[in-house]
This record gives C-alpha cells, sequence and structure tokens, in this order.
C-alpha cells in the first residue's frame, strides 16, 4: 500500500478524537465500569527510568533547555501491581492527569505542547472522580505475569487507566509509558516512531523481570490503534512475548507499514492473538481515502496470515476508534461531542458495555494463554451469547494456530 494512503487512512482515524461535532450533546450519559475488581488489592508506583542507549531531544520549553543532543530517552513507567490491603491515598484521575506533565522532564512540570494539549480537554470535570489503585501500596508477595500496555498514538500513559487497574486486581502486573517519537516526545506516524515505541515496549519488559513480584516466563503486550502496531512490531522482535492483544490496533488498516519493516512476518508468528476491532467502514470508504487510485491495499492482511498462532478476533459492533480508551469515553468532551461516535442504531451505553466486555475478554485471553485457565480457555472458544455478551453487541471468531500440538487446547508455543 502506498505511504500516502497509510496516513491518510490512519489520520482518518486519529481526527476522530479532535473533529468538532454537529451532533447534540448527550449530557444524561455516564461512562461506568462495571467489572468487579478481583481478589487483589490495586498497588500503584511510578518508576523513571532512562534508555541510554537512545538520544532523545527534550522539548523546547524543557527547564533543561532546548534539543540537547545526546540526553538519554526517558521513560516515565506507570505499574499498576496486585498489592496488599493499604489505607494510603486511593489515586484519583487528577493524580493520573498530573503525571502527563513530568512524562519527559521527571523532576519538574513542563508544558508538553501539541502532543499532549488535546488530553487536557478529554481531562476536564473528571480529575476529582476516584480510582481503584493506592499510590505506593504493599506489593503481594507473590510473583505474576506482566502485561506491556502500548497507547495510542501521541498518548500517555493513562489513556485506559480503568483496563490496566481491572488487570492488576486479577493478578497481573502492569505497566505502560507514553507513546514517544524516535528522538522527541512528539509520535511520527513511520516506521521509526512504531520502532521506537516497540522498543519502549521491549525496555519495559526487561524492567518488569527486574521487580520482586513478576513471572517473566509469562508476558503479554496490549496495544490500542498506533500502539496496537508498536506491539506487534514488538512481539516480533522480542521472544519474550507470549501472547499478544490489539485493541484497534492500526496493522489493520495500515497493512503496508508492517511489509514495510521487513522483519515482521505474521505467518511466522506462534504467538497468540487477540485482536478487538470496532464497527467497520465500508469498502467504499476506505476508497474514497485513496489519495492514488491506481494503488491498492495489496499489503499482506496481518490476521489472514496469523495462521500458526491462535487467533481469537473479537468484533465490537457499538463503539468507534475513540471508545476503545475509557479516559475519553469519561469525559465531559465525549458526552458533548457524543452521537458523531457511536455507529448507527447504537447508543453511548451501548459503547460503555461494549467497554467492560472487551475488559473482561482481555481478562478471560490472559488467564487462558498465561495463567493456563481451563475456563478461561472454555470462555475464549465459546460464543458471545454462550459467554451472556447482550445481543447484537459483538461478533467473536475463534482459529485454532495450524500447528497446535494438541488437539481442542490453545497453542502457546512460540
Amino acid at each position: 500500500m502506498h505511504i500516502a494512503i497509510r496516513r491518510t487512512a490512519l489520520f482518518t482515524i486519529i481526527c476522530s478524537v479532535l473533529h468538532v461535532a454537529t451532533a447534540q450533546p448527550d449530557s444524561s450519559f455516564r461512562f461506568l465500569f462495571t467489572e468487579a475488581n478481583g481478589p487483589f488489592g490495586v498497588g500503584f508506583k511510578v518508576s523513571e527510568q532512562y534508555d541510554r542507549s537512545r538520544a532523545f531531544h527534550l522539548d523546547g520549553d524543557s527547564p533543561k533547555g532546548p534539543d540537547i543532543d545526546g540526553t538519554p530517552r526517558p521513560l516515565q513507567i506507570l505499574m499498576w501491581y496486585p498489592a496488599d490491603k493499604s489505607s494510603g491515598h486511593v489515586m484519583n484521575f487528577g493524580d493520573y492527569g498530573a503525571l502527563i506533565k513530568t512524562e519527559t522532564s521527571f523532576d519538574q512540570p513542563v508544558d508538553q505542547g501539541k502532543p499532549q494539549s488535546f488530553v487536557a480537554t478529554y481531562m476536564h470535570g473528571i480529575t476529582e472522580l476516584s480510582a481503584w489503585a493506592i499510590r505506593d501500596a504493599p506489593m503481594n508477595a507473590g510473583r505474576f505475569p506482566i502485561v506491556i500496555y502500548a497507547p495510542s498514538l501521541n498518548a500517555p500513559a493513562t489513556e485506559n487507566i480503568e483496563l490496566c487497574e481491572f488487570l492488576a486486581s486479577e493478578g497481573f502486573v502492569v505497566l505502560a509509558s507514553p507513546s514517544m517519537g524516535e528522538i522527541s516526545r512528539s509520535m511520527t506516524v513511520d516506521i521509526s516512531g512504531t520502532n521506537a515505541e516497540a522498543q519502549d515496549i521491549s525496555f519495559l519488559i526487561s524492567f518488569a523481570t527486574t521487580l520482586p513480584d513478576t513471572d517473566a516466563s509469562a508476558v503479554a503486550a496490549v496495544g490500542y490503534s498506533w500502539g496496537g502496531m508498536a506491539a506487534l512490531f514488538a512481539a516480533a522482535r522480542d521472544k519474550r512475548v507470549d501472547a499478544l492483544i490489539s485493541l484497534d490496533g492500526s496493522f489493520r488498516y495500515s497493512s503496508g507499514t508492517v511489509q514495510e519493516a521487513g522483519d515482521v512476518h505474521p505467518e511466522r508468528m506462534t504467538i497468540p492473538l487477540l485482536v478487538f476491532s470496532r464497527a467497520e467502514e465500508t469498502l467504499e470508504t476506505w476508497d474514497s481515502m485513496r489519495k492514488d487510485k491506481t494503488q491498492c491495499g495489496c499489503a499482506p492482511n496481518v490476521l489472514n496470515e496469523w495462521t500458526r498462532g491462535d487467533l481469537l478476533h473479537v468484533r465490537l459492533l457499538a463503539i468507534s476508534h475513540i471508545q476503545f480508551s475509557s479516559l475519553y469515553q469519561r469525559s465531559e468532551r465525549f458526552r458533548n461531542e457524543a452521537l458523531q461516535f457511536s455507529p448507527a442504531d447504537y447508543s453511548l451505553e451501548d459503547g460503555a458495555v461494549s467497554y467492560n466486555w472487551m475488559a473482561r475478554y482481555t481478562l478471560e485471553f490472559l488467564n487462558a494463554y498465561l495463567k493456563h485457565r481451563n475456563s478461561a480457555v472454555q470462555f475464549i472458544k465459546h460464543t458471545p451469547a454462550e459467554n451472556s455478551v447482550p445481543k447484537h453487541l459483538m461478533a467473536a471468531t475463534f482459529r485454532q494456530a495450524s500447528t497446535a500440538m494438541e488437539q481442542g487446547k490453545p497453542s502457546s508455543k512460540k
């Protein structure tokens, strides 16, 4: 696929976040995360690390000065983990939002500029809402699988707080860092940007293995939108990744980028993949986005090529791309711009319910492949109706790997 096609298609997705709505606001809608917390308390820590193998240009408004060559790449790592019960400070959304201003500076807040300015508009009005996590709560003494979360284009690590906290309460250590470009805070929609976030994922895996509560033999990568592309790249290159989850990942819409990488071969990958996708646009929509009418989307489709690893494809029919983020669904701005996001005949409430089912399917997939629970194996193989999903919200297809070693069981071979 021509590079102009890929960028046009991707920016059509991204610009829906900033689109000025013509629909009437839905002031009655309130996003609710209804999944019950698991058996563990949720702790939260921030670790400020540097990847000294890569140079980084600090933003011009940084207190350390503009564009300093040779500065190591800063990685503000957010960690959600299973914790013992604690009476410490319960995080609210304002606490999470404040972390955005220290993503690259660490020691003092700075204005991150355009890559983050839109986040403030989505945080407005929700800063006092309580989350689940307790800051610096004591870690549980167990050893838990590792989940690395890769955010969407330019997004902070906090765009899916509910999902990260939920997984921690169920016995996973979840780490995330912001979506940043190769040499600066601003992510670029190209191979260099994707490679940078993929390297961040591997850096976070290495850091996670040093923690006292992690099981380095069980690692999953989760990516939303452009983060889904980065997670795919990381999984292809880093053999420590045992499972991959895509939240409407961009590799479905920019398959040419996968082909351009040269070393990402979905047809060779043997790990399990869970893909969530939104209500589909028509072929005519994609054709209209193609600037060069002589070109076609000829790059191999990742899902079609994924034959050596188990594949679960879950189509969430009631939501648009932006609704894969709880931060955006929860915001006042989303309510004000609301109806532009919902597919025809679906309500915003349907979208919120769909998000909750996305979290549940993510949990069961991780339980099946990282914790090897038979009940979770059966869940991911069942139809949505058998799992009590409300009618018309979801379609799901499970395809077992062609090289699966055991009949009727998910393949976990690397």
